[in-house]
Order: structure tokens, then C-alpha cells, then sequence
């Protein structure tokens, strides 16, 4: 008896985890067709194909809505570059493919994070999600270079290299990407 209950509650936490994930892909798919400023319960639920209700019961409020989102794509990008510092022989090539991704097939959700971030200059809900990307290039830096100033110069490229990319109308170039960041961090080009 107590096994079967064990299995409905996790079936209803699967379920749940499930529509989380659903309503937050809803939420990134509004930003990038109508921009945040598109992003409302109404909107993200007529998305997702289910009730405002739902969206409410799971987010009570828009910057709940919008830090999820945030946080899923921030989530993703930590978790890349977690691999980079754990495993990458060259963590330049590694982050500079990464920054390069924003012009090809992920330019879409790399512009939805980017205006999910800039937007928390103003939402300050939003403000520790955003700060992910910054903390996690940081602290690749920091495994190269322990000056802070030349910590704090890489992260700033990093940041205007991405959105460099995204207002450019061409392939971004990772080679010269990385020889950018290798200039920036350690002063010349590995």
C-alpha cells in the first residue's frame, strides 16, 4: 500500500514538474516572437494550450513567470560551462563556440536570454538569474587568471561579444572569438 502511494505522489510531482517545464517553454517562446514585453499569464497559457488559471497556480506572478524562464536558459548555460571548467583542455575554444552559438540555430533563445537579462535592469526579481551567465564566465576566468580587474574585462567582453553577435546579421567566427578572449584574459593569443 505504501509503495503504490510513493508512486502517485511522484507521478503527480513528474506531472507538475512536467507543466512546470511546459509553461516555461511557453514563457521563451512569447519572449522571442513578442519580447518580454509580450509575456503575460494570458499570452503564455494561450502558448501553452491550457488555462491562465494554470499558469497562475504554478507562477503567481509575472516576474515568477519571467525569472523561470531566465533561470532555465541560465541553467543551461551554467551547466556548459561547468563542463568547460571541469573538462575542457581549452576552455577559450570551448566558450568561445558557446558565445558563437548566439548567430547560428540557438540565436533565438540566446535573444530571449539576453532581453529577459537586460530586462532586470528594471525587474530586480530578475537580477539574480541574470546575474548566472556573468558569475559562471567569472568563474572560468578565475581558473586562468586570478586578477580581478582582468576577470571583470573578460566578463565585460564576453557580454559584448554576445550581443554583438545578436544585433550582427552574420556567422560569428569562434576562431577569432577565441583569440579575443585569450587577449583579454591572459594578454595574448594561445
Amino acid at each position: 500500500m505504501a509503495e503504490e502511494r510513493v508512486t502517485t505522489v511522484d507521478g503527480r510531482i513528474l506531472r507538475g514538474q512536467r507543466r512546470r517545464a511546459q509553461i516555461i517553454e511557453a514563457t521563451l517562446t512569447v519572449v522571442r516572437r513578442d519580447g518580454a514585453a509580450g509575456v503575460t499569464h494570458r499570452s503564455v497559457a494561450k502558448e501553452a494550450g491550457i488555462t491562465t488559471s494554470l499558469t497562475l497556480y504554478y507562477f503567481a506572478t509575472l516576474d515568477d513567470l519571467l525569472v523561470a524562464a531566465l533561470t532555465s536558459i541560465t541553467d543551461t548555460y551554467t551547466r556548459r560551462i561547468r563542463r568547460l571548467i571541469d573538462t575542457e583542455d581549452d576552455p577559450f575554444d570551448g566558450l568561445a563556440r558557446l558565445i558563437a552559438e548566439s548567430a547560428g540555430p540557438e540565436r533565438e533563445r540566446a535573444l530571449a536570454e539576453r532581453e529577459l537579462s537586460t530586462l532586470a535592469a528594471r525587474r530586480p526579481a530578475l537580477r539574480p538569474a541574470a546575474r548566472g551567465w556573468r558569475e559562471n564566465v567569472a568563474e572560468l576566468a578565475r581558473t586562468l587568471n586570478d586578477d580581478p580587474d582582468a576577470v571583470q574585462a573578460f566578463v565585460a567582453l564576453c557580454d559584448g561579444l554576445c550581443t554583438a553577435i545578436l544585433l550582427d546579421d552574420h556567422q560569428a567566427d569562434p576562431d577569432h572569438i577565441r583569440v579575443l578572449l585569450s587577449k583579454a584574459l591572459l594578454g595574448t593569443a594561445q
